[in-house]
């Protein structure tokens, strides 16, 4: 079949090697990201007794994933239309800036605005090595490096503890910053050299729906917003939370609205039609609620409640990190041998949910491996569950799609990440302090010949509270725990309703070569011979993944150098049938 203009300005398929050295530098991109969202988890009590700001310290931790929850839609759909590699570069450089702005912080506020930067590009950086990936390899090839990817993820999840603990009781916690430029300046270098892409094809500009973009960073900032300062800044019910809400509300209204209009919607409302995302996306958003939870306060609950120093903490996690690693990687590459995968994370979400059940019922004297074998578990039921369902998405639509499918699932696994931690960590911090604040009235009531001492509740570190006489030191790690481990128990039943969610999913066939149409497992020329009939004559089929996946053709007016290459490989492949 001869080839258009268009097909001949196509690169050739990229080699195994080739790949191989993108991949690298893709990991480590996924790697700044994710232990940049735990790195400072054992270092927090420090940096916020340091900087006087307990109060704030939710704030840490939420404004990254918030800047990189928001752009994670509008860095998946801009790449579909524009190309990745120029986003890609971006996005790392951008996380960078915002990284010496954290290193240099004198205060919370710096502290924070850098957090927000790193947020922005760590969003793209997440985004768009997922979306890569799927564009140069097959999806029953890209289970093993989903797995691997799924396994780094795991390392960087527990190593950030582990190194920002080390760095903290070291040269301190401002290293946790340095760290990423030579990261960076790696990750960089792979995009730039490795990442071949062509240039655009000719034609008209895309509009980039701006106004979508708008409407879904004011509403994720209205989720959060509501989240992290219901009962803790404002009384629930006060003019600013309901104010708050329906400002969210009419958002989310006019959001909807905007996507059905404009040609090229950052979140097409039409992927909500395609089982296989809703039911990810939804069990998806339930995870990250768990794990973020989790992740974000339980080393700094390890330090005040066992008296163990930052490097111990992050020691502690490791056992969530094995489980999770050696589950994600066997799995990734079994998914790939047998293109099957459902049973996975149903069993996953499942032991996620007994995990958040057990971690609920520590108390104060708890032994350490009661709480590693908590850890454990839940790093076993995230190993078998999260980098899987990604992959689910992924093979549910055409390659000139996976950008934009790739960035809405994770949008929405973020937001509820990023709920998690801004649940959790308000209500947490509202009741430390209501318990520290009774806890030290009943002293005063229990001994009133003698004063109690004065403590800061905003400017608590480990060493402070190990230093502290009895029984104050006794209260301060009660009111800790008394705070923390039964929010354990309200998020367990998420994991529940995303497993009853996940009985619904189709195991889906798995894509054994890179076609414009996934979903049809079928071999479409797209270009000179867009009329040919389908290779096993299957042209009546109806389903929904296949409307979705002929919408995205028939709408698309540019395409990067993945899109080309899917095109070229299509036709050759076609004509040799």
């Amino acid at each position: 079949m001869p080839k258009t203009p268009e097909d001949r300005s196509e690169p050739e398929q990229m080699k195994t090697s080739a790949i191989i050295l993108l991949f690298v530098g893709l990991m480590i991109a996924m790697f700044m990201f994710s232990l940049n969202q735990t790195v400072l988890a054992t270092a927090l009590p420090t940096i916020v007794g340091e900087l006087d700001g307990v109060d704030q310290m939710l704030w840490v931790s939420t404004a990254f994933m918030l800047a990189s929850t928001i752009m994670m839609p509008i860095y998946g759909k801009v790449g579909d239309l524009f190309g990745r590699k120029p986003l890609f570069m971006f996005a790392i450089c951008c996380f960078l800036l915002g990284s010496v702005f954290a290193l240099i912080a004198n205060d919370m506020s710096m502290l924070i605005f850098g957090r927000v930067l790193q947020g922005i590009g760590g969003g793209g950086m997440m985004i768009l090595s997922q979306s890569i990936i799927a564009s140069v390899v097959p999806a029953r090839e890209r289970g093993k490096y989903m797995g691997i990817m799924g396994s780094a993820f795991a390392v960087s999840s527990v190593a950030g503890p582990l190194i920002g603990g080390w760095l903290t009781e070291g040269p301190g916690w401002r290293w946790a910053f340095a760290i990423n430029f030579p990261l960076g300046i790696i990750a960089l270098f792979a995009a730039a050299f490795f990442l071949k892409v062509p240039k655009r094809a000719p034609g008209p500009r895309p509009k980039i729906d701006v106004i979508g973009m708008a409407l879904i960073s004011i509403v994720t900032s209205c989720i959060v917003l509501v989240s992290a300062w219901g009962g803790h800044d404002y009384e629930w019910g006060s003019w600013q939370i309901n104010g708050l809400i329906i400002v969210g509300a009419l958002a989310i209204v006019g959001f909807i609205l905007v996507e059905l209009k404009v040609s090229e919607p950052v979140i097409p409302m039409y992927l909500f039609k395609n089982r296989d995302f809703l039911l990810c996306t939804v069990a998806g958003l339930f995870i990250g609620v768990g794990m973020f939870g989790v992740l974000s306060y339980m080393p700094t609950y390890l330090q005040m409640v066992h008296g163990i120093d930052a490097t111990v903490a992050g020691l502690m996690m490791v056992p969530m990190m094995g489980t999770m690693l050696i589950s994600s990687t066997l799995i990734g590459f079994v998914v790939s041998r047998t293109g099957k995968y459902k049973k996975y994370p149903l069993m996953g979400i499942l032991i996620m949910a007994a995990s958040l059940v057990l971690l609920s019922q520590l108390k104060a004297d708890s032994a350490a491996w009661e709480t590693m074998v908590c850890l454990a578990l839940l790093g076993l039921g995230l190993g078998l569950s999260m980098q899987t369902l990604v992959l689910v998405v992924q093979n549910a639509f055409p390659v000139a799609m996976v950008g934009t499918a790739t960035a809405s699932n994770n949008y929405f696994r973020q937001v509820g990440a990023t709920l998690g931690m801004a649940f959790i960590g308000s209500v947490f911090t509202q009741r430390l302090l209501d318990n520290i604040k009774d806890g030290m009235g009943e002293l005063a009531k229990a001994n009133p010949s003698q004063p109690v001492p004065k403590v800061s509740s905003t400017g608590l570190t480990p060493q402070i509270v190990a230093d502290m006489p009895e029984p104050l030191h006794t209260l301060i790690i009660t009111s800790y725990n008394d705070a923390l481990v039964p929010l354990f128990l309200w998020v367990a039943p998420l994991a529940v309703l995303g497993f009853v969610f996940l009985c619904f999913l189709p195991n889906t066939p798995l894509a054994q070569t890179l076609k414009a149409d996934p979903a049809k497992r079928e071999l479409v020329r797209v270009g000179a011979d867009s009329s040919a009939s389908l290779t096993d004559g299957s042209q009546s089929r109806t389903d929904s993944s296949d409307s979705l996946a002929e919408k995205a053709r028939l709408k698309e007016s540019t395409h990067d150098g993945t899109d080309h290459t899917q095109r070229s490989r299509d036709g050759d492949s076609g004509s040799a049938h």
